[in-house]
């Protein structure tokens, strides 16, 4: 399962509804692009010493999903499918629904916009 930075940060914040689809997952991966958003955000927070030790701790159970060229291919293919069918999507949500689709992966995500983008499953939370 891929980790949108929504999920991840509400894993970080252990919000009961997170928990049950992360327990069934068989594999948890975080995309680069997810890291780098939460990154960004961690280092605004007030909570940012606490955020980095749960990183610490909780990062090790994931695998992280670097951008490849293969991840780029797909990228295009999906944004050039959503620039067709009138749906712009968020850069980054872009890049993470390409690495959804070239693992074969469903995301973990509150972010209904994803579900415009073909071949891919969103698991709402």
């Amino acid at each position: 399962m891929i980790l949108d930075t929504n999920a991840l940060s509400a894993w970080a914040d252990g919000r009961a509804g997170i928990m049950a689809p992360l327990r069934s997952a068989e594999r948890l991966v975080v995309p680069s692009v997810v890291l780098g958003e939460y990154y960004f955000g961690i280092r605004q927070s007030r909570h940012r010493s606490r955020y980095e030790e749960w990183l610490t701790k909780y990062l090790p159970l994931t695998e992280i999903a670097t951008i490849t060229s293969a991840t780029a291919d797909v990228y295009a293919d999906i944004r050039l499918n959503l620039r067709r069918l009138g749906t712009p999507l968020p850069p980054n949500d872009v890049w993470i629904a390409a690495v959804a689709r070239q693992h074969v992966l469903p995301v973990l995500s509150n972010d209904r916009h994803l579900d415009a983008v073909e071949g891919v499953s969103r698991i709402a939370f």
